[in-house]
C-alpha cells in the first residue's frame, strides 16, 4: 500500500491490518467476534459506534484492505438517494454476474433521513450489499429503528492515554510513513500532555504531534526538541463534543451521583455539562426535582437551597450563579436521603389514573357558598384545631382508595419527628392513646 507523503501524518499512520489496530480489545481482540468475521470475511450488515479518533473508519479500512468483496463508500453528508441507487443497481450486477458481494460503508450514518434510509432497507433484507455504518452518535437514538434491526451494533470506546501514546510513538519511529528519518527529540512529558489533552482522539493527537514536529526549528545539535511549551502550543483545549445521547448520558451521570450523596462526582458533572454549553437553567431544574425526589422531608431545607440557585441565576447570571449553583448540588448531596415523598406521589398518582371516582364525603364537601347547609354539605366535619394537639381522628381519604398508605415516613433526618407522630397518630386511630 502506497502512502502519500503530503497526506496529514494520522492518514499515513493509519494502521493497514488488524495487528497494527490500537485499542477496542473488548471487540477486536483475540477470539472475538467482530475480529473473526473480518478474518473470515463473514462480516454482516453493521454499525460501528464511538468517539472520533478511536478507529471506526480505520478499521473500515482494513476490512476493504483484506476482503475479497467490493468495497464502496459513502458520506451520509453528501450522498443523496440517486447516488446510492446507482450503488445498488452496480451491487446487484456484480453479485448477480460474479457471485461477488459489495460493502457500502457509509461515514455519518445518523445524517441520513428516513427515506434514505428506506432506499437501503430491501438491499440489506437481500443481502445484495453489506452495510457499515459509521457514527459518532447513538445509534439506538439517532437512526431509524428499521435501519438499526438489521444491523450488528458494535460500539467502540474511547482509546486510553496508553493508546494515543502508542500511536505517537509509532508515528516517531516509522521512517517510511512518520518521523522515523528526522531527528525528533520528545520529552516525555510533552508525549503525555498531548495525549492526555487528546481525550482518546489519535486523530487529534497526531495531528498535534505533526504540527510540532513540522513548527519547532532544529537546535544547535540538530535535533528537534518537543518540550512541555511546544507540546502546550500545539493541541488545543479540549472542547467536550455534546451530542444528544452524551448530553443525557452526562445529565443522567450528574442526577445519580446527586442521589448517591457524591458531592465531588456531581459538581465534576456539573461543571461538564456547563463547559459542554448546558443550559444552567436545566441543571437547576434537576436540582429542584433530586431535592424532593431524593431527600424530601429528611431536610427540607435542600428544596429552599434549590431556590435559592434558581433566584441566583434568574438574578446575577453566570458565571457568578455557579457558586449558588454549586452550593446547592452540595446540599442535596450531603442531606440525609428519603424517596418517601417520591413514592408517595407516584403512588397517589397511580391511584387517580384507575379512574373510578364516586362522590366526595358529605363531611368534607365545600361549605363556602350560600345554601350549603341546607343541602348538607359539611355536615359531620370536626375541626381540627379545636382538639388536644389540633388533631383529630376523622377520615379524609376518598372512599375508593380507604386505608391505602402512600407516604411512609424514614427515619433519615427530619423525618424522624415525622415518624414519630405518624406511630402516635395510628395509636389514637386505633383507639390506644
Amino acid at each position: 500500500m502506497t502512502t502519500n507523503p503530503s497526506a496529514p501524518l494520522a492518514d499515513r499512520m493509519r494502521p493497514r491490518n488488524l495487528d497494527e489496530f490500537i485499542g477496542q480489545e473488548q471487540i477486536l481482540g483475540k477470539g472475538r467476534l467482530l475480529r473473526r468475521a473480518i478474518e473470515a470475511d463473514r462480516l454482516t450488515s453493521t454499525i460501528f459506534f464511538g468517539p472520533p479518533g478511536c478507529g471506526k473508519t480505520t478499521l473500515a479500512s482494513i476490512i476493504a484492505g483484506t476482503t475479497q468483496s467490493r468495497f464502496v463508500q459513502l458520506n451520509a453528508v453528501t450522498s443523496g438517494v440517486q447516488e446510492v441507487r446507482e450503488v445498488l443497481r452496480a451491487a446487484k450486477e456484480a453479485r448477480d454476474m460474479y457471485g461477488q458481494s459489495t460493502y457500502l460503508l457509509l461515514d455519518e450514518c445518523h445524517r441520513w433521513n428516513k427515506a434514505q434510509s428506506d432506499s437501503i432497507l430491501p438491499a440489506i433484507e437481500k443481502g445484495v450489499i453489506r452495510l457499515i455504518g459509521s457514527t459518532t452518535e447513538n445509534p439506538m437514538i439517532a437512526m431509524t429503528p428499521a435501519i438499526v434491526s438489521r444491523c450488528r451494533v458494535f460500539q467502540f470506546e474511547a482509546l486510553s492515554e496508553k493508546h494515543v501514546l502508542l500511536a505517537m510513538n509509532r508515528a516517531l519511529k516509522d521512517e517510511e510513513r512518520g518521523y522515523g528519518s528526522l531527528p525528533v527529540v520528545a520529552e516525555a512529558d510533552a508525549m503525555e500532555h498531548i495525549a492526555r489533552i487528546a481525550g482518546g482522539d489519535v486523530r487529534s493527537a497526531l495531528g498535534a504531534l505533526e504540527l510540532a514536529v513540522l513548527t519547532t526549528p532544529m537546535s544547535e545539535d540538530g535535533s528537534i526538541h518537543i518540550t512541555m511549551e511546544v507540546a502546550e502550543e500545539s493541541i488545543q483545549k479540549p472542547m467536550i463534543r455534546c451530542d444528544e445521547s452524551l448530553y443525557y448520558d452526562m445529565l443522567s451521570a450528574f442526577c445519580k451521583s446527586m442521589r448517591g450523596s457524591d458531592s465531588d462526582a456531581a459538581l465534576a458533572w456539573f461543571a461538564r455539562l456547563i463547559y459542554a454549553g448546558a443550559d444552567p437553567k436545566l441543571i437547576v431544574r434537576r436540582i429542584f426535582a433530586h431535592a424532593s425526589e431524593d431527600v424530601g422531608l429528611a431536610n427540607p431545607h435542600a428544596m429552599v437551597q434549590a431556590a435559592a440557585a434558581s433566584r441566583a441565576l434568574e438574578t446575577v447570571g453566570m458565571p457568578e450563579a455557579r457558586l449558588s449553583i454549586a452550593q446547592a448540588i452540595i446540599s442535596v448531596c450531603e442531606s440525609p436521603k428519603s424517596n418517601a415523598v417520591a413514592a408517595a406521589v407516584d403512588a397517589a398518582f397511580a391511584d387517580a389514573e384507575k379512574g373510578g371516582y364516586g362522590p366526595v364525603p358529605v363531611h368534607l364537601r365545600d361549605t363556602h357558598y350560600a345554601g350549603a347547609s341546607r343541602i348538607g354539605s359539611g355536615d359531620g366535619y370536626r375541626y381540627p384545631h379545636d382538639y388536644p394537639q389540633h388533631w383529630v381522628n376523622q377520615e379524609y381519604m376518598p372512599p375508593e382508595v380507604k386505608g391505602r398508605v402512600y407516604y411512609r415516613p424514614t427515619e433519615m433526618g427530619s423525618e424522624q419527628a415525622i415518624l414519630k407522630n405518624h406511630q402516635v397518630r395510628s395509636e389514637w386511630k386505633k383507639g390506644k392513646k
